[in-house]
Protein backbone atom coordinates (compact mmCIF):
# COMPACT_ATOMS: atom_id res chain seq x y z
CA UNK A 1 0.00 0.00 0.00
CA UNK A 2 1.40 3.58 -0.63
CA UNK A 3 1.47 6.04 1.50
CA UNK A 4 1.27 9.88 0.10
CA UNK A 5 2.87 12.61 1.74
CA UNK A 6 1.09 15.40 3.34
CA UNK A 7 -0.50 17.59 0.78
CA UNK A 8 1.76 21.01 0.90
CA UNK A 9 0.33 24.15 2.46
CA UNK A 10 0.55 27.31 0.75
CA UNK A 11 1.29 30.96 2.74
CA UNK A 12 -1.03 32.31 4.54
CA UNK A 13 -2.70 36.08 4.55
CA UNK A 14 -0.41 36.78 7.77
CA UNK A 15 2.88 35.70 6.64
CA UNK A 16 2.20 37.37 3.25
CA UNK A 17 1.76 40.48 4.71
CA UNK A 18 4.64 40.22 6.82
CA UNK A 19 6.81 39.38 4.34
CA UNK A 20 5.43 42.52 2.21
CA UNK A 21 6.48 44.60 5.53
CA UNK A 22 9.70 43.09 5.87
CA UNK A 23 10.65 43.75 2.21
CA UNK A 24 9.17 47.33 2.15
CA UNK A 25 11.58 48.08 5.72
CA UNK A 26 14.49 46.57 3.50
CA UNK A 27 13.71 48.88 0.66
CA UNK A 28 13.04 52.27 2.41
CA UNK A 29 16.31 51.48 4.58
CA UNK A 30 17.97 50.56 0.69
CA UNK A 31 16.63 53.80 -0.27
CA UNK A 32 17.97 55.96 2.35
CA UNK A 33 22.08 54.73 2.25
CA UNK A 34 21.33 55.25 -1.74
CA UNK A 35 20.69 58.82 -0.52
CA UNK A 36 23.12 59.50 1.60
CA UNK A 37 25.72 57.80 -0.92
CA UNK A 38 24.59 60.05 -3.23
CA UNK A 39 24.78 62.88 -1.46
CA UNK A 40 28.49 62.12 -0.51
CA UNK A 41 28.90 61.04 -4.37
CA UNK A 42 27.94 64.38 -5.19
CA UNK A 43 29.72 66.46 -2.85
CA UNK A 44 32.84 64.50 -3.23
CA UNK A 45 32.49 65.58 -6.97
CA UNK A 46 31.99 69.14 -6.28
CA UNK A 47 35.29 69.34 -4.07
CA UNK A 48 36.99 67.19 -6.34
CA UNK A 49 36.06 69.44 -9.17
CA UNK A 50 36.93 72.84 -7.19
CA UNK A 51 40.85 71.10 -6.64
CA UNK A 52 40.83 70.16 -10.55
CA UNK A 53 39.48 73.39 -11.38
CA UNK A 54 41.97 75.74 -9.50
CA UNK A 55 44.86 73.36 -10.62
CA UNK A 56 43.55 73.87 -14.24
CA UNK A 57 44.05 77.45 -13.75
CA UNK A 58 47.44 76.78 -12.19
CA UNK A 59 48.40 75.14 -14.61
CA UNK A 60 47.70 77.80 -16.98
CA UNK A 61 48.97 80.31 -14.97
CA UNK A 62 52.59 78.22 -14.70
CA UNK A 63 52.81 78.41 -18.26
CA UNK A 64 52.42 82.16 -18.76
CA UNK A 65 54.69 82.74 -15.63
CA UNK A 66 57.42 80.49 -17.25
CA UNK A 67 57.56 82.66 -20.30
CA UNK A 68 57.91 86.20 -18.36
CA UNK A 69 60.23 88.73 -19.36
CA UNK A 70 60.67 86.78 -22.79
CA UNK A 71 61.91 89.46 -25.12
CA UNK A 72 62.60 92.31 -22.36
CA UNK A 73 66.09 91.63 -21.92
CA UNK A 74 69.60 91.91 -23.06
CA UNK A 75 71.70 89.60 -21.27
CA UNK A 76 72.99 91.63 -18.96
CA UNK A 77 70.12 93.87 -17.87
CA UNK A 78 66.44 94.95 -18.40
CA UNK A 79 66.37 97.19 -21.32
CA UNK A 80 62.91 98.92 -20.07
CA UNK A 81 62.01 100.41 -16.91
CA UNK A 82 59.50 102.57 -18.93
CA UNK A 83 57.31 101.81 -21.76
CA UNK A 84 55.18 103.44 -24.29
CA UNK A 85 53.11 100.99 -25.72
CA UNK A 86 49.46 101.52 -27.93
CA UNK A 87 46.83 99.78 -29.68
CA UNK A 88 45.35 101.32 -32.34
CA UNK A 89 45.20 105.17 -31.70
CA UNK A 90 44.91 105.03 -27.82
CA UNK A 91 47.97 104.52 -25.48
CA UNK A 92 47.48 101.49 -22.75
CA UNK A 93 51.20 102.32 -21.62
CA UNK A 94 52.38 105.89 -21.36
CA UNK A 95 55.62 106.22 -20.11
CA UNK A 96 55.36 104.49 -16.95
CA UNK A 97 57.26 102.40 -15.41
CA UNK A 98 56.94 98.91 -16.48
CA UNK A 99 58.79 95.35 -15.81
CA UNK A 100 57.61 92.11 -17.42
CA UNK A 101 56.47 90.96 -14.07
CA UNK A 102 54.18 92.59 -11.52
CA UNK A 103 52.16 91.93 -8.58
CA UNK A 104 50.23 94.72 -7.52
CA UNK A 105 47.67 94.11 -4.39
CA UNK A 106 44.11 95.60 -5.38
CA UNK A 107 42.09 95.91 -2.18
CA UNK A 108 42.39 92.80 -0.65
CA UNK A 109 43.50 90.78 -4.00
CA UNK A 110 46.99 90.27 -5.59
CA UNK A 111 47.03 91.09 -9.26
CA UNK A 112 49.65 89.54 -12.11
CA UNK A 113 50.28 90.89 -14.91
CA UNK A 114 53.06 89.34 -17.14
CA UNK A 115 54.78 90.18 -20.48
CA UNK A 116 56.11 88.50 -22.82
CA UNK A 117 57.43 88.30 -26.23
CA UNK A 118 56.31 84.87 -28.67
CA UNK A 119 59.23 85.29 -31.38
CA UNK A 120 62.82 86.31 -30.20
CA UNK A 121 64.73 84.50 -32.84
CA UNK A 122 67.53 87.17 -32.97
CA UNK A 123 68.53 86.22 -29.49
CA UNK A 124 69.77 89.37 -28.28
CA UNK A 125 68.68 93.23 -29.28
CA UNK A 126 70.38 94.47 -33.09
CA UNK A 127 71.96 97.89 -32.01
CA UNK A 128 70.82 100.53 -34.79
CA UNK A 129 73.05 101.92 -37.51
CA UNK A 130 71.49 105.56 -37.40
CA UNK A 131 69.14 107.18 -35.18
CA UNK A 132 65.21 105.89 -35.02
CA UNK A 133 62.68 108.27 -34.86
CA UNK A 134 59.91 104.99 -34.72
CA UNK A 135 58.95 105.54 -37.81
CA UNK A 136 61.86 103.61 -39.16
CA UNK A 137 64.84 101.89 -38.18
CA UNK A 138 68.06 100.82 -39.78
CA UNK A 139 69.97 97.81 -38.43
CA UNK A 140 73.63 96.92 -38.45
CA UNK A 141 72.28 93.39 -39.13
CA UNK A 142 69.59 91.43 -40.75
CA UNK A 143 66.46 90.92 -38.63
CA UNK A 144 64.18 87.95 -39.16
CA UNK A 145 61.11 89.60 -38.53
CA UNK A 146 58.23 89.88 -41.15
CA UNK A 147 55.81 92.24 -41.61
CA UNK A 148 52.86 92.05 -38.37
CA UNK A 149 55.46 91.47 -36.03
CA UNK A 150 55.98 93.56 -33.33
CA UNK A 151 59.26 94.99 -31.84
CA UNK A 152 60.99 96.66 -29.11
CA UNK A 153 63.06 100.04 -29.53
CA UNK A 154 65.16 100.50 -26.24
CA UNK A 155 68.29 103.21 -25.22
CA UNK A 156 71.62 101.76 -24.95
CA UNK A 157 70.92 101.87 -21.55
CA UNK A 158 67.88 100.69 -19.43
CA UNK A 159 65.18 103.19 -20.29
CA UNK A 160 62.13 104.46 -21.67
CA UNK A 161 61.68 101.54 -24.36
CA UNK A 162 58.75 101.73 -27.02
CA UNK A 163 57.03 99.62 -29.03
CA UNK A 164 56.23 99.46 -32.47
CA UNK A 165 54.90 96.97 -35.08
CA UNK A 166 56.66 96.56 -38.55
CA UNK A 167 54.43 97.34 -41.92
CA UNK A 168 57.52 97.37 -44.44
CA UNK A 169 60.91 95.59 -44.99
CA UNK A 170 63.04 96.59 -47.10
CA UNK A 171 66.23 94.39 -47.63
CA UNK A 172 70.14 94.79 -46.69
CA UNK A 173 72.23 95.21 -49.69
CA UNK A 174 76.22 94.90 -49.45
CA UNK A 175 76.16 98.92 -48.86
CA UNK A 176 73.04 99.61 -47.38
CA UNK A 177 71.14 98.57 -44.23
CA UNK A 178 67.94 96.40 -43.22
CA UNK A 179 65.27 99.22 -42.93
CA UNK A 180 62.14 98.07 -40.75
CA UNK A 181 59.22 100.89 -41.13
CA UNK A 182 56.41 101.27 -38.50
CA UNK A 183 53.63 102.94 -40.61
CA UNK A 184 50.44 104.38 -39.31
CA UNK A 185 48.38 101.38 -40.13
CA UNK A 186 50.79 99.66 -37.31
CA UNK A 187 48.50 97.88 -34.09
CA UNK A 188 51.33 99.43 -32.25
CA UNK A 189 52.02 102.87 -34.11
CA UNK A 190 48.83 105.26 -34.48
CA UNK A 191 48.97 107.18 -31.14
CA UNK A 192 51.21 109.76 -29.44
CA UNK A 193 52.65 110.04 -26.52
CA UNK A 194 53.53 112.02 -23.59
CA UNK A 195 57.10 111.58 -23.72
CA UNK A 196 58.71 109.92 -26.77
CA UNK A 197 61.52 107.60 -27.20
CA UNK A 198 64.93 108.92 -28.21
CA UNK A 199 66.45 106.20 -29.88
CA UNK A 200 70.35 107.21 -31.16
CA UNK A 201 72.78 105.35 -33.26
CA UNK A 202 73.69 102.76 -30.69
CA UNK A 203 69.84 101.66 -29.60
CA UNK A 204 68.92 98.62 -29.31
CA UNK A 205 65.92 96.94 -31.12
CA UNK A 206 64.20 93.20 -30.09
CA UNK A 207 62.37 90.98 -32.11
CA UNK A 208 58.62 90.37 -30.62
CA UNK A 209 57.00 88.88 -33.07
CA UNK A 210 53.30 89.22 -31.32
CA UNK A 211 53.14 90.98 -28.11
CA UNK A 212 51.34 88.78 -24.94
CA UNK A 213 50.24 90.79 -21.96
CA UNK A 214 47.96 88.60 -19.48
CA UNK A 215 46.51 89.90 -16.17
CA UNK A 216 45.50 87.71 -13.99
CA UNK A 217 43.04 88.89 -11.10
CA UNK A 218 39.83 87.95 -8.89
CA UNK A 219 36.62 89.24 -10.43
CA UNK A 220 33.25 88.47 -8.72
CA UNK A 221 34.68 85.49 -6.95
CA UNK A 222 36.39 83.97 -10.07
CA UNK A 223 39.66 83.78 -11.12
CA UNK A 224 40.15 85.54 -14.78
CA UNK A 225 42.55 85.87 -17.33
CA UNK A 226 42.29 89.13 -19.07
CA UNK A 227 43.90 90.03 -22.26
CA UNK A 228 44.35 94.09 -22.61
CA UNK A 229 45.81 94.23 -25.86
CA UNK A 230 42.87 92.01 -27.37
CA UNK A 231 40.01 93.16 -24.75
CA UNK A 232 39.69 89.80 -24.23
CA UNK A 233 38.62 87.96 -20.73
CA UNK A 234 38.04 84.45 -19.96
CA UNK A 235 37.11 82.44 -16.44
CA UNK A 236 39.50 80.25 -14.96
CA UNK A 237 38.23 79.01 -11.99
CA UNK A 238 35.02 80.04 -10.40
CA UNK A 239 34.58 79.81 -6.46
CA UNK A 240 37.99 81.72 -5.82
CA UNK A 241 38.14 82.90 -2.47
CA UNK A 242 41.94 84.95 -2.83
CA UNK A 243 44.92 85.42 -4.73
CA UNK A 244 48.31 85.42 -3.46
CA UNK A 245 51.87 86.02 -5.31
CA UNK A 246 55.12 86.39 -4.17
CA UNK A 247 58.76 86.83 -5.21
CA UNK A 248 61.33 84.91 -4.65
CA UNK A 249 64.62 86.29 -4.42
CA UNK A 250 67.91 85.99 -4.01
CA UNK A 251 71.22 87.54 -3.49
CA UNK A 252 73.31 88.77 -6.36
CA UNK A 253 75.08 85.97 -8.45
CA UNK A 254 73.31 83.27 -6.35
CA UNK A 255 70.43 81.07 -6.61
CA UNK A 256 69.82 80.11 -3.76
CA UNK A 257 65.96 81.34 -2.27
CA UNK A 258 66.18 83.68 0.70
CA UNK A 259 62.72 84.38 1.25
CA UNK A 260 59.40 85.34 -0.19
CA UNK A 261 57.95 88.76 -0.50
CA UNK A 262 54.87 90.00 -1.58
CA UNK A 263 53.19 93.48 -2.81
CA UNK A 264 52.59 95.05 0.35
CA UNK A 265 55.93 94.46 1.73
CA UNK A 266 58.35 97.24 2.18
CA UNK A 267 60.60 97.71 -1.12
CA UNK A 268 58.29 95.34 -3.44
CA UNK A 269 55.11 97.56 -4.51
CA UNK A 270 57.18 97.91 -7.57
CA UNK A 271 59.79 96.54 -9.57
CA UNK A 272 62.83 98.63 -10.31
CA UNK A 273 65.88 97.93 -12.58
CA UNK A 274 67.37 96.59 -9.24
CA UNK A 275 64.90 94.60 -7.44
CA UNK A 276 64.32 92.53 -10.61
CA UNK A 277 67.60 91.03 -10.59
CA UNK A 278 67.49 89.57 -7.59
CA UNK A 279 63.80 87.58 -8.52
CA UNK A 280 64.42 83.88 -8.98
CA UNK A 281 61.09 82.38 -8.71
CA UNK A 282 57.16 83.21 -8.44
CA UNK A 283 54.64 81.59 -6.07
CA UNK A 284 51.02 81.87 -6.51
CA UNK A 285 48.28 80.34 -4.41
CA UNK A 286 44.49 80.08 -4.51
CA UNK A 287 41.56 79.58 -1.93
CA UNK A 288 38.73 78.49 -3.33
CA UNK A 289 35.54 77.65 -1.68
CA UNK A 290 33.09 74.91 -2.31
CA UNK A 291 29.81 75.77 -4.06
CA UNK A 292 27.91 73.07 -1.97
CA UNK A 293 27.17 74.28 1.68
CA UNK A 294 27.44 71.44 4.50
CA UNK A 295 24.51 71.15 6.69
CA UNK A 296 24.88 71.93 10.63
CA UNK A 297 25.60 68.67 12.98
CA UNK A 298 22.10 67.16 14.00
CA UNK A 299 23.12 67.09 17.86
CA UNK A 300 24.69 70.58 18.53
CA UNK A 301 23.71 72.77 15.15
CA UNK A 302 26.84 73.99 14.90
CA UNK A 303 28.37 73.93 11.45
CA UNK A 304 32.09 71.89 11.36
CA UNK A 305 33.14 71.79 7.93
CA UNK A 306 35.32 74.24 8.48
CA UNK A 307 36.88 74.42 12.43
CA UNK A 308 39.33 77.34 10.97
CA UNK A 309 39.77 79.76 8.20
CA UNK A 310 42.15 79.19 5.35
CA UNK A 311 45.85 79.56 5.79
CA UNK A 312 47.84 80.41 2.68
CA UNK A 313 51.79 80.99 2.84
CA UNK A 314 51.32 81.40 6.47
CA UNK A 315 48.64 84.12 6.38
CA UNK A 316 45.08 83.83 7.30
CA UNK A 317 42.82 84.45 4.48
CA UNK A 318 39.53 86.16 5.51
CA UNK A 319 36.77 83.81 4.39
CA UNK A 320 34.34 85.12 1.42
CA UNK A 321 31.12 84.40 3.40
CA UNK A 322 30.18 85.13 7.34
CA UNK A 323 29.11 81.47 8.47
CA UNK A 324 32.44 79.97 7.03
CA UNK A 325 32.41 77.12 9.41
CA UNK A 326 29.48 75.53 7.38
CA UNK A 327 32.10 75.79 3.83
CA UNK A 328 34.91 73.53 3.31
CA UNK A 329 37.92 75.49 1.23
CA UNK A 330 40.58 74.22 -0.30
CA UNK A 331 44.45 75.84 -1.17
CA UNK A 332 46.46 75.23 -4.43
CA UNK A 333 49.78 77.12 -5.19
CA UNK A 334 52.91 76.05 -7.33
CA UNK A 335 56.42 77.71 -7.35
CA UNK A 336 57.69 78.59 -11.12
CA UNK A 337 61.07 79.55 -11.73
CA UNK A 338 61.38 82.74 -13.57
CA UNK A 339 64.44 81.44 -16.40
CA UNK A 340 63.57 84.15 -18.65
CA UNK A 341 64.42 87.08 -15.97
CA UNK A 342 67.37 84.92 -14.65
CA UNK A 343 68.78 84.06 -17.79
CA UNK A 344 68.26 88.05 -19.25
CA UNK A 345 70.79 89.40 -16.75
CA UNK A 346 73.37 86.73 -16.71
CA UNK A 347 76.78 88.18 -16.23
Amino acid sequence: MVRHGRRARGISLIELMIGLAIGLMVSLAALSSLRVFSASQRQGAVAGGGVLNAGAALGVLKNDVAAAGMGFFDGRSPLCNRLNLSVGPSPVIDGTDFAPLAVTRVLTQDQLDIFYATDVAAGVPLALLVASDTTRSDTLSTLPTAVGQAVLLAPTATGLCTVRSVTAITPATEVSAQILSYGNTGMHNQAAFTTAGVYPGGARLSQLGTLRWHRYKIVDGNLVLEQPLLGRTAVLARGVVALRVQYGTADTGSSTLTGWYGPTDAGWGTLTSTSIGQLRALRVGLVGRHPQKSKPDPATGQCNASIAKPVLFGATIEPDVSDWACWRFHTASLVVPLRNVVWGQRP
